[in-house]
């Protein structure tokens, strides 16, 4: 039985800022949530946008919560219904959410929001423009570091070189800031979310968040 992993999911939607795990009973922000619906043929479809119509059953973004063996009978309950659950589940997320990250800094780069590169982003970072900064996860620490230089900026790194330089028509890309806004913002969720999804290391050896 699941009851000592927390409550079931409301009867009625659930509004506000916060979403209840249908696993563990946690309450989390929506931005460390995974939205799922229930397809008309049972299967469990992860709803990464969260805009897919139908009642919302709501998942922590972890990879311990997506490998465990109840979890299908937490969506069933939830649902009140039986469901199946796709067995590439979490490849599935982690390449949707690679996905949402190259579309976001995709984004911040036409809007000119993001540059590419060690000394311009480093020029942005040491002048105070760049409210994210975007590693690489195959990037060097010691570049990394002395990038920051000490500074504070948060860093993530979601994305090999190669699919970092493919946002910006390169080879391969390790360096990519992106100026303060709601794009730093959703790229910064989006991942943390693929760092949670993936169950990997949520700190860099200097102390930023990474992805």
């Amino acid at each position: 039985m699941l009851a000592a992993h927390g409550p079931a999911a409301p009867e009625e939607p659930e509004t506000g800022p916060t979403r209840r795990c249908v696993l563990t009973g946690a309450r989390q922000a929506k931005e460390a949530m995974i939205r799922f619906v229930v397809g008309p043929d049972g299967q469990v479809v992860p709803d990464l946008a969260a805009r897919l119509p139908g009642r919302g059953l709501w998942l922590s973004a972890q990879g311990s919560v997506l490998e465990d063996r109840r979890l299908a009978q937490a969506f069933a309950r939830a649902a009140k219904a039986r469901v199946t659950l796709p067995e590439d589940l979490r490849p599935r997320l982690i390449a949707g959410l690679e996905r949402r990250v190259a579309e976001l800094l995709g984004l911040a780069r036409r809007a000119g929001q993001a540059v590419a590169g060690f000394v311009v982003a480093r020029d942005w970072v040491a002048s105070g423009r760049a409210g994210l900064v975007v590693e690489a996860r195959d990037g060097a620490p010691d570049g990394r570091r002395k990038l920051l230089s000490g500074s504070s900026v948060p860093v993530v790194a979601p994305l090999m070189a190669a699919e970092l330089g493919a946002v910006f028509a390169r080879d391969h890309v390790v360096h990519v800031a992106v100026a303060p806004g709601r794009l730093a913002q959703a790229i910064a969720a989006e991942a943390m979310r693929l760092a949670g999804v993936r169950g990997g290391t949520q700190a860099t050896d200097d102390g930023n968040r990474t992805g």
